[in-house]
């Protein structure tokens, strides 16, 4: 069983990612909701993504409930974490920055990494208390 450190944690993962796809199902480019946010893009791609995210949302929850679960979760999020470095460090990005830098997408992926982190330390926590 989950502590309740972690539920809730996972818990705040699920809201976040709601909130993600909130904001990419209405196009509201709010920094971190939407991580390129002042990149080119199609509506179609958003709805896409948005959907994506509700099962972020899902098995978030999943794991905020069963702990079997959480594992998944954590690998989601860690390919998450690789996938988002992958694109900051992609030519394809650089071409449509019109030469701006990468900092506020490596901070916002950051963010996700150090969420990780500590989902990773709470959970090995609890792990070892059982």
């Amino acid at each position: 069983m989950n502590s309740p450190l972690l539920r809730y944690l996972l818990l705040a993962g699920m809201f976040i990612f709601c909130a993600m796809a909130a904001a990419h199902a209405t196009g509201l480019k709010v920094p971190l909701l939407f991580v390129y946010y002042d990149t080119p893009y199609y509506a179609y791609q958003d709805r896409i993504i948005s959907f994506c995210l509700l099962t972020y949302a899902c098995l978030f929850y999943l794991a905020a409930r069963h702990s079997l679960a959480v594992p998944t979760a954590l690998c989601a999020l860690a390919i998450t974490v690789l996938g988002l470095s992958a694109v900051n460090f992609s030519e394809a990005l650089s071409a449509v920055l019109d030469k701006q830098g990468t900092g506020v997408y490596w901070a916002q992926t950051g963010v996700f990494a150090v969420y990780f982190v500590l989902l990773i330390v709470v959970w090995r926590r609890d792990r070892a208390a059982t």
